[in-house]
C-alpha cells in the first residue's frame, strides 16, 4: 500500500544542513492503522509530510497504491494528492467560512459539481456527527468538533490514505477518545489506511495495529504494537512504554526487600490465567506482589506484575522456572539480599 524506500530529507539552514529524515524505509499495509512515535525533533513530522510531498524528499522514493509520487509531474501529483487526506493538530480551518464551506472547499478544488458537493458534504457531516453544525463557524465549535470538521474535510475526496499529524495533541483525554473512536470507525467501515504520528503512547495503544519508533531521523524499532509493548528492544521504546505502564518501583521500596524481585509479563490469554497462585501452591515459596496491572492493547490483555519471592532458594528457582515456562517472559530485577 505505502512503500517508503531509503527516504532522506535534508534541510538547508543558516547554520548548515539539518537531517530531518535519515535513510528511512518502511512498508505500511493496506487498511492498517500505523503509528509513528518519537519525541519532538525525531523527524516524524518531516516523514509524514514527505508522504504526500508537502515536503519534497532530498532522495528516496514514496510509492502509494503502486504509484511513485516522487516521480510525478506537478499536475499528476495534484491529482494523486486527492487520494491522500490529511488532518492536523491545530485543525487549519478557515475562520471566515462555515463548517459546510470548509468541507466543500476540498471538493471545489477537485472541480466537483454543486450537486455532488452538497450530497457529499451532507454525507460527511453525518459520518462525523455534525449534521446540526452545517451553518456554524469554527469559532463556535469545541476543539473536538473542529477536529471532526478537519476529518470530514480530509475524507471529502474519498482518499485511500489518511495522514494524521498529532491529531489529538490539542485535545483533552475525553475528546481524544471520541476522536480515536471516530478514526477506528472510519478505518473499519471505509478501509482507509491511516498513518498517525504522535508522542502519546496511549493513542498508539488504543488505535494502532503496527508502529515505528523514530530517533534522530531514523527508525530504530518497528513491529506489531502488542509485540513492542510486551517485549521492546530499544531503550527509547522502553521509555515510551514505561511512560504509560509506569512500572518503576521506588528505590527505597526495593532496599527494604530481602527476597528475589521479579517482573513477570503475561501476554494474551495467559494474562487471565492463575499462573502466580498456581506457582505459590506448587512450590514452598511466599509471594508478595509489589505492583501489578493488566493493560489492554487493542482489546488484547497484557499483564505485568512485580513481586518478591522468599523462601528456600531451590524452591524459588523452581518457581521461577515454572512461571517462565508458563509466561515465556520473566525478568529478575534483583536477587535475594
Amino acid at each position: 500500500m505505502i512503500e517508503i524506500k531509503d527516504l532522506v530529507k535534508i534541510y538547508e539552514t543558516k547554520k548548515g544542513k539539518v537531517v530531518g529524515v535519515d535513510h528511512v524505509s518502511l512498508t505500511i499495509k493496506k487498511g492498517e492503522i500505523f503509528g509513528i512515535v518519537g519525541y519532538s525533533g525525531a523527524g516524524k513530522s518531516s516523514l509524514l509530510r514527505c508522504l504526500n510531498l508537502l515536503e519534497k524528499p532530498t532522495s528516496g522514493e514514496i510509492i502509494i497504491d503502486g504509484v511513485s509520487l516522487t516521480s510525478l509531474r506537478k499536475k499528476e501529483l495534484r491529482k494523486a494528492r486527492l487520494k491522500i487526506g490529511m488532518i492536523f493538530q491545530h485543525f487549519h480551518l478557515v475562520s471566515s467560512k462555515t463548517v459546510y464551506e470548509n468541507i466543500a472547499f476540498a471538493l471545489k478544488a477537485a472541480h466537483k459539481s454543486k450537486a455532488e458537493i452538497d450530497k457529499r458534504v451532507k454525507e460527511l457531516l453525518e459520518m462525523v456527527g455534525l449534521s446540526d453544525k452545517s451553518d456554524v463557524y469554527p469559532s463556535q465549535l469545541s476543539g473536538g468538533q473542529k477536529q471532526r470538521v478537519g476529518i470530514a474535510r480530509a475524507l471529502a475526496n474519498n482518499p485511500s490514505v489518511l495522514l494524521c499529524d498529532e491529531a489529538t495533541s490539542a485535545l483533552d483525554p475525553s475528546t481524544t477518545k471520541s476522536i480515536l473512536d471516530l478514526l477506528k470507525k472510519i478505518n473499519r467501515e471505509l478501509g482507509i489506511t491511516i498513518v498517525l504520528i504522535t508522542h502519546e503512547m496511549e493513542v498508539v495503544k488504543d488505535i494502532c495495529d503496527r508502529m515505528a519508533v523514530m530517533q534522530n531521523g531514523r527508525i530504530i524499532e518497528e513491529g506489531n504494537v502488542y509485540d513492542l509493548f510486551s517485549n521492546p528492544r530499544e531503550q527509547l521504546t522502553k521509555n515510551f512504554i514505561n511512560s504509560i505502564l509506569q512500572f518503576d518501583l521506588p528505590e527505597n521500596l526495593l532496599k527494604e526487600r530481602r527476597g528475589k524481585i521479579v517482573k513477570v509479563f503475561f501476554q494474551g490469554a495467559i494474562a487471565e490465567e492463575s499462573v502466580i497462585s498456581d506457582s505459590l501452591q506448587k512450590f514452598n515459596v511466599r509471594g508478595n506482589i509489589l505492583h501489578g496491572k493488566i493493560e489492554y492493547i487493542k482489546d488484547t490483555p497484557l499483564g505485568i506484575f512485580i513481586m518478591e519471592l522468599t523462601g528456600d532458594q531451590d524452591e524459588i528457582e523452581q518457581a521461577i522456572s515454572y512461571i517462565t515456562k508458563r509466561t515465556q517472559h520473566l525478568e529478575v530485577i534483583r536477587n535475594a539480599a
